[in-house]
């Protein structure tokens, strides 16, 4: 059985259709999972037990640039990347024009049929095109979790049931990383879900105070400043050196736990099943945010948590992580 998933972006939304693959991989023996996605957000799929080819689609880079000879050579070559294989499904689990369009060129086996959500669900995007390709829609509870949908869908789609999630990824720890590490995830590309930096000193000084280090990861020179004023807060924190998302997700995974805003990273921490916090300016932790573990929580108020919250919250988990079973 060969399946492709058409997932494009971003890199919150990849990880988590993650568990939708590992679920696929568990069920069905000796299914193939490839999965198209922006060359951007490949890497973290490199990590993924489940997935078996990666196939890179430029499509934000190439809708940009539409008109140039070397962006329709790229698309050329794409295309007949996709198509070198017949799948026996398609899976659409983004629910957009350009997912849309993916699934329609990509080639099926002589019973192969295209699958796709029936309609939008609470608070994510959903477009026409959607339905107008697939051969087969599958309704999602309007009140769906990112996570929880991608596996609804896969699971109807393939015709097996779901069992408890599990982690999706797996990686090497890196070997620098002090295994007392807790990785403070202050970055985001929206600055309205950032935590003030006030609370970020506040909080590691006081993870220090419990015998905890501190790491500090950054994506970008803003970050970096960021970084940077948390640092002379805490001495012997330690900034990381900007990386690609392999050796991030590494590092994470050598660490004992990770506290961080809504961003890709710290949904990667989720998927690592790192004891974590997640930190919500918005009620949408319900739809984004840790889902189905005691040692992974968010935590939600309006404008900004605060310190103590977030504390309060570690604090849970962190008692929870010692009591799970190896």
């Amino acid at each position: 059985m060969r399946v492709l998933l058409v997932k494009l972006s971003s890199l919150g939304d990849v990880v988590h259709s993650l568990p939708a693959a590992m679920d696929m991989h568990r069920s069905m023996g000796e299914v193939q999972i490839d999965w198209v996605v922006e060359p951007a957000f490949a890497p973290v799929l490199k990590l993924c037990p489940a997935v078996n080819r990666i196939i890179p689609c430029d499509m934000r880079h190439w809708r940009r640039q539409w008109w140039r000879a070397e962006t329709r050579r790229a698309w050329q070559a794409f295309k007949h990347d996709l198509q070198t294989t017949a799948y026996d499904a398609v899976i659409d689990l983004q629910g957009l024009s350009k997912s849309a369009l993916v699934s329609a060129i990509a080639h099926l086996s002589a019973n192969g049929k295209r699958y796709a959500m029936a309609q939008g669900t609470e608070g994510s995007g959903y477009e026409a095109p959607t339905r107008w390709v697939a051969d087969v829609l599958i309704d999602c509870p309007w009140h769906s979790h990112a996570v929880d949908r991608g596996r609804h869908v896969c699971a109807k789609a393939m015709g097996y049931a779901l069992a408890a999630q599990v982690s999706s990824l797996g990686c090497t720890p890196h070997a620098e990383v002090m295994s007392s590490t807790v990785a403070l995830v202050h970055g985001s590309s929206r600055a309205d879900k950032s935590w003030p930096l006030t609370h970020w000193q506040a909080l590691g000084q006081a993870l220090q105070a419990q015998g905890l280090h501190l790491a500090l990861p950054h994506a970008t020179d803003s970050e970096l400043h960021t970084a940077q004023a948390v640092a002379s807060a805490c001495p012997g924190a330690v900034i990381w050196p900007r990386s690609n998302l392999v050796q991030l997700t590494q590092r994470l995974a050598a660490c004992a736990g990770v506290i961080g805003v809504d961003s890709g990273v710290s949904h990667i921490a989720v998927a690592l099943g790192l004891p974590h916090v997640q930190i919500y300016n918005f009620d949408t932790a319900w739809r984004t945010g840790p889902l189905g573990c005691a040692w992974q929580q968010s935590v939600f108020a309006p404008n900004s948590p605060s310190i103590d919250q977030v504390l309060h919250a570690w604090a849970q988990c962190w008692a929870a992580a010692k009591l799970r079973p190896l």
